[in-house]
């Protein structure tokens, strides 16, 4: 496992102490509040807004001249690769989009199984391999052998860390049809599994273990203690303690028990509330699994009351520890998870890959566009914390005069700056569309003064079409005439303007990774400010440095991690940290 690690999961070894983290914090802080306005603007008032004037004088005439691969060089070039990839992606052929491990075959990794390639695209391959062997060595680092997968999706990541990796494995997932077809994956992995046994290939790529994750279909409520989370992990493994039989049941019989055949789906609420299964068995006859995942889904599980769990299982001071992982928790579920890693003493070592920073909550914005509500009432009696907000987290950022991130700068942070480059400098058709929707912004508030920033759908191939025929169709999905009269001077003159249309886009899109920094930043201070003083730092266990050259600075225990190509993975940044024991 180790070489397999150090030779591709190998990360620079820069790291922030503490005081360079809350230094990095304010620096960014307060160039925010210095060109803010360019990441909080809307691209589509570019014409209504006069943005191109709000910028200085002296940038003016030195920007509208440049071609669209100096806009790529002169201002979103990364020319300091290292500060966002991995040192094994720095050496790759220019222009590669894709990792070398999809050179031979653009849509499957060579570098990952294929029964774990299944339902799976190129994205994802990438990030459960790499994410899943962090995972890994943070268990061995940690002494941990559980794993419990937050916003587990389909199971791809769970499926990587339980049958190739070994690990125990719960998943937990809002989406109840998500958890069905994660079940469903397992099921045909394990058929996949059973014939690579009988074909004795002895390849190094089939799974190490045979052992199948819990899915817990439930919403991880982020005012909920640690302890009710607890509760809802624990109800994968209470209640029904008879496994199946070796032989396994009929398939006639299956179907008239469908509880039974359910035995690896628990489907709970954030409360302590919840249906609860069987314990896993590890000699789980794949027969049995065979026929579960011909017929099997999850709408079958049985609820289970409160009542029926053991008094001793209600004590959370009992369970095991485990490592906490969420790859791309949307919104404020990433901060939840690193809260619970700071309050649960069962939780050893956490990685945490972010998006969707818009739907982050903020004392601004306390219910952001797309925030999930909780799908179920709160419990009487449940245990909740104090209103908390996805940003900031730590006391440290929320004390720096204009730290504030509006919603428009956080979706700002979740754009691909790499793919617009990739455009920039091929000079592609598809930079025309910005331009497009600005002027059709122009047109729709000169007819409604109240429409401001419709949402229209994606017009197919618009960058292809004239602008008369793209307004035609925009127009109709804002509810007005299709066949609005258009003054074609005006037409004329902002289309000679979608140059700076985009230079103004890439100005925005050059302080993207500046915000999404300062979020991460905060929450790796929010982890300093909550760590272990009375440890030594000597003692303090370390990333094992042979896999990862990743070492903990002294008073530092977490660290940020450009885990995943960012031509491949925008959102590629990894925050990792651990405890001690005691």
């Amino acid at each position: 496992m180790s070489a397999e690690l150090s030779g591709d999961v190998e990360m620079f070894t820069s790291s922030f102490t503490a005081d360079q983290a809350r230094q990095l914090s304010t620096r960014l802080s307060a160039l925010l509040s210095q060109y803010g306005h360019l990441s909080d603007s809307y691209i589509i008032e570019f014409f209504t807004e006069d943005l191109w004037h709000t910028l200085p004088n002296s940038w003016q005439p030195v920007l509208q001249d440049l071609s669209y691969p100096q806009v790529a060089d002169l201002l979103l070039d990364v020319k300091h690769e290292d500060r966002r990839e991995c040192r094994r992606d720095r050496g790759r052929t220019a222009g590669s989009v894709k990792p070398e491990e999809f050179l031979e075959n653009q849509s499957q990794s060579s570098l990952l199984g294929h029964i774990f390639r299944k339902h799976v695209k190129p994205k994802k391959q990438h990030e459960i391999r790499r994410l899943g062997l962090l995972v890994k060595q943070l268990c061995e680092q940690t002494d941990c052998s559980r794993v419990v997968d937050v916003g587990s999706g389909q199971g791809h990541l769970t499926r990587f860390l339980s049958f190739g990796l070994g690990l125990s494995v719960t998943a937990i997932e809002a989406d109840h049809n998500l958890v069905a077809m994660a079940s469903r994956f397992d099921g045909q992995l394990l058929w996949a599994l059973e014939k690579e046994k009988q074909k004795k290939s002895g390849s190094s790529l089939v799974p190490v273990s045979q052992s199948s994750p819990r899915h817990v279909a439930g919403w991880v409520n982020p005012k909920a203690s640690w302890e009710a989370f607890i509760t809802q992990l624990r109800t994968a493994y209470c209640v029904n303690e008879s496994p199946p039989t070796p032989s396994g049941p009929s398939k006639k019989k299956l179907r008239g028990s469908k509880h039974q055949r359910c035995s690896h789906v628990v489907q709970t609420s954030s409360s302590p509330r919840g249906s609860t299964d069987s314990d896993r068995s590890q000699d789980f006859d794949l027969t049995s699994r065979r026929q579960f995942e011909s017929e099997s889904c999850c709408s079958c599980v049985q609820p289970v009351c409160q009542e029926d769990v053991r008094p001793e299982e209600n004590s959370q001071r009992d369970y095991s520890d485990f490592v906490l992982t969420g790859l791309h928790a949307c919104g404020d579920l990433s901060a939840t998870l690193l809260r619970h890693f700071v309050s649960c003493p069962h939780v050893r070592g956490i990685t945490s890959v972010a998006c969707c920073y818009m739907k982050i909550t903020t004392r601004e914005n306390p219910a952001p566009p797309g925030l999930v509500e909780c799908p179920t009432p709160a419990t009487p009696g449940q245990e909740t914390l104090p209103s908390e907000f996805g940003y900031p987290m730590s006391s440290w950022v929320r004390g720096l005069p204009g730290h504030q991130l509006s919603y428009k700068a956080r979706e700002g942070a979740c754009h691909a700056v790499e793919d617009y480059v990739r455009r920039l400098r091929e000079e592609s058709e598809l930079l025309r569309t910005h331009c497009y929707r600005a002027m059709l912004e122009t047109f729709v508030r000169d007819t409604r003064p109240d429409l401001r920033r419709a949402g229209i759908q994606t017009i197919k191939k618009a960058h292809l079409l004239p602008f008369t025929e793209y307004a035609r169709l925009g127009l109709a999905r804002v509810g007005l005439p299709p066949e609005l009269p258009l003054d074609l001077d005006r037409v004329e003159a902002m289309l000679k303007q979608q140059g700076r249309v985009v230079v103004y886009f890439s100005l925005a899109l050059l302080l993207a990774p500046v915000v999404e920094t300062l979020v991460l930043l905060d929450r790796m201070i929010y982890l300093q400010e909550n760590g272990e003083p009375t440890v030594s730092d000597r003692n303090k266990p370390q990333v094992n440095s042979l896999c990862l050259n990743l070492r903990l600075p002294a008073g530092v225990d977490s660290q940020l991690v450009p885990l995943f190509d960012p031509n491949f993975s925008p959102r590629n940044f990894v925050l990792v940290a651990l405890k001690t024991r005691g």
